[in-house]
């Protein structure tokens, strides 16, 4: 070889392999490659084209010198065309001018073909040793110098560029790894954290948990329906916050808030000059949640018209703002809420039924705290840290208290219980909260205003004796697993069974009789 054209291959791979750095980037990457071999050699026209690793088709990632005419479709299948062909055979080829037909150097040998007939040459990219793509040029050096140099240094230039594709694959697989363990990462913290919604062990919750997981990364929309003060949109939060779309915006509309027109101009948008006086255009909270999250509070509360705009967008992905015809198009994942039953809605002639469908293509029910009472004293310590750490001072119920509470109806539910907690922290002197600062409202005989009142305190402690017996008894008088149905930890149903002195009970309950069946409490 030529020592010029030695020196020459040595100086274009050098500019090449600096170029490694840009392999994330990999279509900029292989253009500055051909445009290195079009200043530095004798090319003049070139392409790569790489095969889809997702949809397996053809895709020219880069090109230099090809006239509209020239370049072949942007994507095609590996069956069309000679760099199809060149995939599925592996070889290096030449295209002479007079036919499309291509030489394959393996199998022809025809080195004699004259070079300044070749129309187009190319070398296969492989990867894992199979073909990927094809790098193809018209010549890589002058015509003097035979097509065979330009076929092996073209071979050497396409596994350089096989590395390039090799790297990107690498680092992108190695991104979305690390996209699927930050979601873990993010599910694990949500769920260690204290937000409302999943606080507790109740059967609610722990179904909430799982819906969480695997709704928050799919695009569909989601229904939660509960009762005002549920946490029906800190749970919107959650999902939003554990989706990819967290970077993005989440925005929230309470539909019951605002008169039909001004909520239309919320939720759509307004143009300039719409109506007197407006005098410059106003997104809409469509746009300006796009990539992320729309919380539709209170949802049932949409008249008609505003029901049907909001069904064309669900299904299109479409809307036009106030007062102008220009058709918008955003990505926004809705989250909405109700208080009530749609079907009942629906029923009613309120509410469309196909929209009902479109939201509630996965409903999440969120139960109030009275049907989940288990999850009360959590819920309360989980208040409790909260204001520890606004006023810096440690509260904390006692035990009657917090009895009492567990007890209460909490028609404000999750909402309630943290406005009480707060007032309570303010207006208690000492850190103990005992009944005598409790309201009266929170039961339905009163709370008494002194914590000697021992007729209360009786009857409060015959109820939860009771309460505690009824579970052991539906258990086999096995502790653990009353516990458990109760929502309480071993050691406080421990507490309870020492404090009501059921222990020799439980022995002799759970002492067989000849029959080799548990004595009820009804035969005693």
């Amino acid at each position: 070889m030529d020592a010029n054209l030695h020196e020459l291959e040595l100086k274009v791979l050098h500019e090449i392999s600096q170029l490694i750095g840009q392999a994330l980037n990999l279509d900029q990457a292989l253009q500055a490659i051909l445009a290195i071999l079009a200043d530095s050699l004798a090319m003049q026209r070139g392409a790569v084209t790489l095969k889809d690793p997702e949809t397996g088709h053809l895709r020219i990632c880069a090109s230099h010198g090809l006239s509209p005419e020239e370049k072949p479709p942007g994507i095609y299948r590996l069956n069309e065309g000679v760099t199809g062909l060149i995939l599925r055979t592996a070889q290096p080829f030449v295209i002479p001018d007079e036919s499309l037909e291509p030489v394959f150097l393996n199998k022809t040998k025809s080195l004699d073909i004259d070079k300044g007939r070749i129309s187009c040459m190319g070398a296969p990219i492989i990867l894992k040793g199979a073909p990927t793509g094809v790098l193809s040029v018209d010549r890589l050096y002058g015509e003097k110098i035979s097509f065979e140099d330009d076929i092996r240094f073209l071979s050497i230039v396409a596994t350089l560029i096989g590395q390039f594709v090799s790297l990107n694959l690498q680092v992108r697989a190695r991104e979305e790894h690390l996209r699927q363990e930050n979601q873990s990462l993010r599910v694990e913290l949500s769920e260690k954290s204290h937000d409302l919604v999943i606080v507790g062990a109740s059967p609610a919750i722990m179904e909430a948990r799982q819906l969480i997981k695997k709704l928050a990364p799919v695009k569909a929309s989601v229904l939660l329906m509960g009762e005002s003060g549920t946490g029906k949109t800190l749970l919107a939060r959650v999902i939003h916050a554990l989706s990819p779309r967290a970077r993005y915006p989440f925005l929230k509309i309470n539909c019951a808030s605002m008169p039909e027109n001004l909520l239309e101009i919320e939720l759509f948008g307004m143009e300039k000059g719409a109506s007197p006086g407006v005098v410059r255009a106003k997104p809409g909270r469509l746009e300006e949640a796009d990539g992320g999250s729309l919380f539709l509070d209170e949802v049932e509360t949409l008249s008609l018209p505003l029901q049907a705009k909001l069904l064309r967008f669900l299904q299109e992905r479409e809307f036009e703002r106030l007062g102008s015809a220009r058709t918008r198009s955003v990505e926004v994942r809705v989250i909405a809420a109700t208080t009530t039953d749609l079907t009942d809605q629906v029923n009613a002639g309120s509410f469309r039924e196909d929209l009902s469908y479109l939201l509630g293509v996965f409903p999440i029910r969120v139960p109030p705290l009275r049907d989940r009472r288990e999850d009360i004293p959590p819920l309360l310590d989980h208040f409790m840290d909260k204001v520890t750490a606004e006023y810096g001072r440690r509260f904390y119920f006692t035990q009657k208290a917090q009895a009492v509470l567990q007890r209460y109806g909490w028609p404000g539910n999750v909402r309630e219980m943290e406005n009480l907690v707060e007032r309570l922290c303010i207006m208690v002197e000492g850190s103990e909260i005992g009944l005598k600062d409790l309201p009266a409202y929170v039961s339905p005989a009163g709370v008494p205003a002194e914590p000697e009142d021992q007729a209360f305190l009786s009857r409060l402690k015959e109820m939860e004796k009771r309460e505690i017996m009824a579970a052991l008894e539906r258990h086999h008088w096995i502790q653990s697993q009353a516990a458990m149905d109760l929502g309480l930890t071993l050691r406080q149903i421990g507490y309870r069974v020492k404090q009501f002195g059921l222990e020799r009970l439980i022995k002799e309950q759970r002492g067989l009789n000849p029959g080799g069946k548990l004595r009820s409490l009804n035969h005693r």
